[in-house]
């Protein structure tokens, strides 16, 4: 019998647990940047140094991810997911110490930076199998919103905390409690019990194992094509983050203008999230596709440049289409692709995304300062636009529905892969 929509979740064993690691797990990934952004300030203040230090973090991401989510598939994802959080909090420690002890190096803290990728590489793409492995199909939509939403909050909270930690208990302290956040996680998601997935019968290596994840990428047209999408969304949303603020302080009253059009997409976002499994999504490709499209809403606002209420609910429309899209797609990914593949499939949505908003934002202002911010935020606004409303040329993406049990997957991939575009 399926689960109660309404009740599913209490009656879950284990997703509790996984809701409470996760929700610590990325509160503390949200305090890392601008704790360490204010380490190498308070250190030594230079913008070189900044960059060198984030670098030596989102490089590994970018490189290890696919290899993440081959450990993924390949071990039980809790321990994988222990292992990376546990690294992530001793890592977080030793620059807290190093910093309380005033010892502070760059080079030290640029070789911890590449640790803390890598982890983060490692741990990102068993968010998935984990839900999968704890949560019955029919309640994932569901688990997805609480996911979701937590992950929100903490993307909004994670700076402030930040800044009052700093100025209550200095920068050093503050390491040291993400620590105690990650090592918290590290344990909670250690301890989940959670359904084993067999792999099919036969030897796989591991190079063979990373092959096949790029394969079973290429070999899902539906799948390939919205990552080229969300790829472009999030170069977009790179521009806009780099563009808006300075259009907002120069032209439109000062930093109050883009705190409140920033904070009002934030509650859009955590509202989408809270919708999603709350809204009728027949299909939900669809869904994505629409929710994806609506972020040329605020990058054509700015362009004008509109009042500053205008922009705000511009972006809270973006940020509410974003936060469906972003549960929405979770869940068909965990329906669509098999157990022992998924993990492969989410690294690679996971590498777009990580790769293409740094692009935006190292992109948007030297063009900007050679075309103009309303150039360069109309042609944002076209690409994101076209590239997602154009998903909705392919069948499968127009006819995919939400699968409800583990055994019709095979078949309804079968189908809407296979299906003629006539």
């Amino acid at each position: 019998m399926p689960l109660p929509p309404t009740t599913a979740l209490t009656h879950v064993p284990g997703f509790r647990r996984l809701l409470t690691g996760r929700t610590l797990s990325v509160l503390a990934t949200c305090l890392i940047p601008t704790a360490l952004t204010l380490a190498v300030i308070h250190s030594t203040g230079s913008a070189g140094d900044l960059g060198l230090v984030l670098a030596c973090e989102l490089i590994p991401q970018l490189v290890l991810l696919p290899i993440g989510g081959v450990l993924a598939d390949r071990q039980p994802p809790q321990r994988v997911a222990f292992a990376a959080d546990l690294v992530r909090g001793l890592v977080q420690l030793a620059i807290g110490i190093e910093l309380l002890a005033g010892t502070v190096n760059i080079l030290h803290l640029s070789v911890l930076s590449v640790i803390t990728g890598a982890a983060v590489a490692i741990g990102t793409p068993t968010v998935s199998p984990l839900v999968t492995a704890v949560v019955p199909p029919e309640a994932r939509l569901r688990a997805n919103s609480h996911l979701g939403t937590a992950r929100g909050i903490a993307l909004v909270a994670g700076p402030g905390i930040v800044g009052v930690m700093v100025v209550t208990i200095g920068v050093g302290w503050s390491f040291v409690l993400t620590a105690a956040l990650f090592l918290v996680a590290a344990t909670t998601l250690g301890g989940l019990k959670v359904t084993r997935h067999e792999r099919p019968a036969g030897h796989s290596t591991f190079l063979k194992d990373l092959a096949e994840g790029w394969q079973v990428v290429r070999s899902h047209r539906w799948f390939w094509t919205n990552l080229v999408g969300h790829g472009i969304s999030n170069l977009t949303a790179g521009v806009l983050m780099t563009l808006g603020p300075l259009i907002a302080v120069r032209e439109l009253g000062g930093d109050t203008s883009w705190v409140i059009t920033y904070q009002c997409g934030m509650v859009g976002m955590l509202l989408g999230a809270y919708l999603a499994p709350r809204l009728s999504i027949p299909r939900p490709l669809v869904a994505t596709s629409l929710g994806g499209a609506v972020f040329a809403l605020p990058l054509l606002t700015f362009a004008v440049p509109a009042p500053t209420a205008v922009n705000a609910a511009a972006y809270f429309v973006a940020m509410l289409g974003l936060g469906i899209l972003n549960t929405v797609w979770q869940t068909v990914m965990q329906q669509q692709f098999e157990p022992h593949t998924l993990a492969r499939a989410d690294s690679y949505d996971a590498l777009l995304s990580f790769a293409a908003r740094p692009l935006g934002l190292a992109l948007a202002a030297p063009v900007a300062a050679t075309t103009g911010n309303a150039a360069v935020l109309v042609v944002a606004a076209v690409l994101v636009g076209a590239g997602s409303l154009g998903l909705l040329a392919l069948r499968e993406v127009r006819t995919m529905g939400f699968v409800t049990h583990e055994e019709t997957v095979p078949e309804a991939v079968t189908a809407a892969e296979t299906a003629d575009d006539h």
